[in-house]
């Protein structure tokens, strides 16, 4: 059996749009050879989705899906915004967040070569291929994401500009879904990086440290720690989504926000998590 190599696949992937584990059966069946795996996708009833699947897809939308016990999200990409703005583009993205609600899967590859559950003679990938061949654009699935109701939980969506910002938070408290909507739009507005200080990685933080150092000319190692450490905070109360200074309020930082809500509702309580998703991102 020839073995197909995650650079033969990432290619296939790359000129056809067909998903991950389609294009490695497609090599493995070619015996590696690239043009006579495009013929065997095409020959599957991809040929027109195919010829397609090579354009950019810069346009798209975030569609997101509160399912009553998990939010599904999900980054659908068009070539056109007249497209996305389609009917059927519409109905797709409707189909593909309740297929992701319902089975709730682990990864974009293994979504893609699931069977559809409207039609279980097919898998998503070729659901997506079909809805090219009918549209007459390429479409791409770039991520998704499922977010699973925890109990004394709750989550709150915004979507901007039409899904082409969408923010989800998730905090700890019941019954808090327009609070945690509140620092959704805040996520949307500001663009956190990371949550909190803790959720910045140690190479990233060093890398400013080198950047701040590089500034300071002629100080004594104390004195420039000491500003390579301010340097740092500012950097934090940048990226940080509980660190910045809230939108609606920028006498206080969202972590005070949230502080003063817990008071008001005699709980504490904490941001689990926060996503913030804007078109072409994943590109």
């Amino acid at each position: 059996m020839t073995v197909v190599t995650a650079t033969q696949i990432k290619e296939l992937r790359d000129r056809t749009g067909v998903g991950m584990s389609k294009c490695k059966d497609a090599l493995e069946e070619a015996k590696g050879d690239m043009e006579l795996a495009i013929s065997i996708l095409r020959k599957a009833g991809m040929a027109s989705a195919v010829k397609k699947q090579g354009r950019e897809t810069k346009e798209g939308q975030v569609c997101v899906k509160d399912a009553g016990d998990c939010v599904a999200v999900a980054e659908i990409n068009a070539e056109t915004d007249f497209v996305v703005k389609n009917d059927r583009f519409q109905e797709f993205c409707k189909n593909i967040l309740e297929e992701i609600a319902s089975t709730k899967p682990s990864s974009l590859e293994s979504f893609m070569s699931q069977v559809y559950s409207k039609d279980p003679s097919i898998t998503i990938d070729q659901y997506r291929s079909l809805i090219i061949q009918t549209i007459g654009e390429n479409i791409q699935i770039s991520r998704i994401s499922v977010w699973p109701k925890a109990s004394g939980h709750s989550i709150g969506i915004y979507s901007h500009l039409g899904g082409k910002i969408v923010s989800c938070v998730e905090v700890s408290a019941p019954n808090q879904a327009d609070f945690a909507k509140e620092i959704a739009m805040h996520a949307a507005a500001a663009a956190p990086e990371y949550l909190a200080e803790k959720d910045v990685p140690a190479e990233v933080i060093e890398k400013e440290k080198e950047i701040g150092r590089s500034q300071i000319k002629d100080k004594p190692a104390p004195i420039v720690e000491k500003i390579v450490d301010g340097k740092v905070k500012a950097y934090f109360e940048t990226v940080c989504l509980v660190k910045q200074k809230y939108v609606k309020d920028s006498s206080q930082t969202v972590e005070a926000f949230v502080n003063q809500k817990a008071t008001e509702i005699g709980k504490p309580f904490t941001i689990v998590r926060f996503l913030r998703w804007m078109v072409g991102q994943a590109i």
